[in-house]
């Protein structure tokens, strides 16, 4: 980011409005909405300008413009209308240490007027660091649409409150009761209009402690796609921001972290290949204590949490402790890795059987058993396969069909560093070492349809 959004504090701050006609008067409106003290500095004032003169809302200046008028200002916009004498007024304030925002030079400015979802006390800042206004404000469109217009009653509601729910009620209660108020009927018969009766119900479930909570949230292992960020589901967003804590794996996306609840909890339980320093009852045993200690708990997963990610091992440790669990299913790699090539898993007429392995067994001796899918309209997708490519290729080979058989690779699939290999069968190990691939890759195999026959023959004899 180019500039860093923040909320200023205005309450008795002084506002300086250089300028006397539309541009101004625009900026007015703006910094009439907080708590701030308004200078206009100009030598005559259009008409709304001048009825805010007139109704003190504004203090208007008329006398030469010089540094100490911008002296202790929290904020000032130039607004004349006139680009040399907008650029003039920059240079004087800047002497006077202020911070500047000069309309329609963004070259100019140190702060960025961004659009504004205004619920007042609940602000939304839409910037796009003066590229795209235009964009900026359909976002705004769409803001406005998803928060009803009472909605900062509400909040105001609940900030008056605060204080006694901290006297009455733990940190942990308090955020349940939070989260109650905003997805339940507190919220709802506020909507609808019935703020008295939204207001009784906070009230009293405030002082009893009593309001429909759920039973403890079950911990969620949630799948976090194969690579970029914006290929979690919703559903594993809206996990990561209920979530106290997190336990993810190695190869999560660090942008994917960044959508969760900032005071969430942050736990690295990655295991490198061949390298397990959190092996697997660990992490079955923290993810249990920490459900039991009543945190929600989420277990972020590469892919789909039920697709080579052991999620079965982890809900049945979760099941023996007598802890609920649920699983969000994620896009798995081989799909990230189809879409990275361009195709599909599957395709009428063309590959009807789809066949999901892995390149070796729990006990890592052995390859499992998938030659026998290799057959007409079959594809058979391999996960964690480059250390088991020379196993395969192996097999292919005696098999007789290592020259039959085409690979498509895909590793670290859906990211900015993504690699594309094709190859025949037998030269899977050759093309692997030749591009640098290591772990995590997709081999994706496909017996060539004018093979098939030919294979057909090969096992006949």
């Amino acid at each position: 980011m180019k500039t860093f959004p923040m909320f200023l504090t205005m309450t008795d701050r002084r506002v300086v409005i250089v300028g006397g006609g539309e541009q101004a008067a625009q900026k007015c409106r703006l910094i009439l909405k907080t708590q701030a003290r308004v200078d206009v500095l100009a030598q005559a004032l259009d008409a709304e300008l001048q009825d805010l003169a007139d109704r003190h809302l504004i203090l208007w200046n008329v006398e030469p413009i010089r540094a100490a008028h911008f002296a202790d200002a929290a904020l000032v916009f130039v607004a004349t209308g006139c680009p040399g004498m907008d650029a003039a007024l920059h240079t004087l304030a800047k002497c006077a240490g202020a911070t500047v925002n000069v309309v329609d030079q963004p070259a100019l400015c140190d702060a960025i007027t961004p659009s504004i979802v205004d619920r007042d006390p609940v602000v939304v800042a839409i910037g796009t660091e003066g590229t795209a206004p235009v964009l900026a404000r359909q976002i705004k469109t769409k803001v406005e649409d998803m928060l009803e217009p009472r909605l900062g009653d509400l909040a105001s509601l609940a900030g008056r409150l605060r204080s006694f729910a901290a006297q009455r009620l733990n940190p942990r209660k308090r955020r349940d009761l939070w989260r109650w108020v905003f997805n339940g009927p507190v919220r709802a018969r506020h909507q609808a209009g019935a703020e008295h009766e939204a207001a009784r119900m906070l009230k009293d479930a405030i002082a009893t402690g009593d309001f429909a909570t759920a039973a403890p949230a079950p911990v969620a292992l949630v799948g976090a796609g194969p690579g970029s960020s914006d290929l979690i589901t919703l559903r594993g967003v809206q996990r990561l921001q209920e979530a106290d804590v997190i336990y993810y794996d190695r190869l999560i996306d660090p942008q994917v972290l960044e959508l969760a609840r900032r005071d969430a909890r942050r736990v690295y339980v990655g295991k490198a290949p061949g390298c397990h320093s959190w092996p697997q009852d660990k992490i079955n045993a923290v993810l249990v204590a920490a459900a039991l200690a009543g945190e929600r708990v989420v277990r972020l997963k590469c892919g789909d949490p039920g697709i080579f990610a052991r999620g079965a091992e982890e809900a049945d440790a979760l099941k023996a402790a007598g802890v609920a669990y649920e699983i969000v299913p994620g896009v798995t790699a081989a799909s990230g890795a189809a879409a990275a090539m361009g195709g599909f898993l599957t395709e009428r007429g063309q590959n009807d059987t789809l066949v999901l392995t892995t390149g070796q067994t729990a006990d890592g001796h052995d390859t499992p058993d998938w030659m026998h899918f290799l057959r007409q309209r079959s594809r058979v997708v391999v996960y964690m396969g480059v250390a088991a490519a020379p196993k395969i290729e192996a097999r292919l080979r005696a098999e007789g069909l290592a020259n039959l058989v085409d690979v498509e690779i895909v590793a670290n699939a859906q990211r900015a560093d993504q690699q594309i290999e094709t190859c025949q069968a037998d030269q899977l190990t050759a093309c692997l070492s030749r591009a640098g691939i290591t772990s995590p890759a997709i081999l994706s195999l496909k017996l060539r349809e004018q093979q098939v026959a030919r294979r057909a023959h090969l096992q006949a004899v």
